[in-house]
């Protein structure tokens, strides 16, 4: 009877696994279809639980209105906080406001600043994150939290391990930041588990201004393509 039951419910796995796969694949064709109409832009992350009227919250909207100024588009993931002031900016500036939605038990809820036509639904973590990673031109990294995190490091080891193009990674907010980047050099890099060189793909910066002109920078030469 325990075999039984054991090897059913392995089978009945399978089985699910199988449907899981389909459902995985149509998310990837339905996402690369949308993101790849859309043209450049720039991914905006941060903390869901600020908000409007807060110090971060302003200067997000800021940093995403002279972000989209500069001719990129703003992806944010499409929620409440940090990323409603990053739609809000594109929004006020007239320019591309794409939300990448994925549901939540808290948190979570579609901003009314996304573009009609570019509010995208993900029940998958990972593939809303190849979304993320693959169209956007540079990460603008904001104060926030564990998934916040999750995509600053996400980033960081795949273009440290060449999986994807080079392209900026902007903390924005000196003061928030500077601890992370001082473990970062004090124990990471002196225990040799990172290269100094490694340091390089992060820019900490305080304004809008700086975004933009490292963006700029980052671009003068260089072409705006996805990175994989």
């Amino acid at each position: 009877m325990r075999k039984e039951q054991h090897t059913k419910g392995w089978n009945e796995i399978k089985t699910n696994d199988s449907w899981a796969i389909f459902k995985i694949m149509g998310e990837f064709v339905y996402g690369f279809e949308k993101m790849s109409a859309i043209g450049p832009c720039v991914s905006i992350f941060g903390s869901a639980r600020v908000k409007e009227g807060e110090h971060y919250y302003d200067l997000s909207v800021k940093v995403a209105q002279k972000v989209a100024e500069a001719g990129y588009g703003i992806i944010t993931g499409g929620g409440p906080g940090i990323m409603e002031a990053g739609n809000k900016g594109a929004h006020l500036a007239g320019g591309t406001s794409v939300g990448l939605n994925i549901e939540l038990p808290f948190e979570q809820h579609d901003n009314p600043y996304i573009d009609e036509d570019k509010s995208l639904d993900f029940d998958y973590f990972f593939v809303r994150k190849v979304m993320f990673v693959k169209y956007s031109q540079g990460f603008v990294v904001m104060p926030g939290g564990f998934g916040t995190l999750d995509e600053f490091f996400e980033a960081l080891t795949l273009i440290q391990t060449h999986k994807i193009h080079t392209f900026p990674i902007i903390l924005v907010g000196s003061k928030f930041w500077k601890g992370l980047i001082d473990w970062i050099k004090n124990t990471l890099l002196e225990a040799g588990n990172i290269s100094p060189r490694d340091l390089d793909l992060i820019k900490l910066v305080d304004t809008e201004d700086e975004v933009v002109e490292i963006l700029d920078s980052f671009y003068k030469e260089r072409d705006l393509s996805p990175n994989f």
